[in-house]
């Protein structure tokens, strides 16, 4: 899939709630355009602890997007207020 580009992108508002389900998105996302399974688990490892690291206190929003362009996954988080994580892939 690494000649396909797309984003796409989450804005999410109720901290608690929203790990469970990012983790699915991003399963999905990541398997979708190929990668294996333990490639997909490092990156929803990451993405955790991203979240849970990038997180400033009272700041529920949080926006996350995965970019496919130029055979990179770029992903990001960013919390209103707080600090912004990234890191890319090459594309399988």
């Amino acid at each position: 899939m690494a000649a396909h580009e797309f984003i796409f992108a989450l804005q999410l508002s109720d901290e608690p709630h929203f790990d469970a389900m990012l983790s699915e998105v991003a399963r999905t996302l990541l398997v979708h355009v190929g990668y294996g399974a333990a490639a997909a688990e490092e990156l929803r490892s990451a993405i955790g602890a991203a979240l849970k690291d990038s997180a400033p206190v009272g700041q529920p929003r949080c926006d996350v997007s995965f970019r496919a362009h130029s055979g990179q996954l770029q992903i990001t988080i960013a919390y209103a207020g707080g600090a912004v994580w990234r890191t890319s892939r090459p594309l399988p």
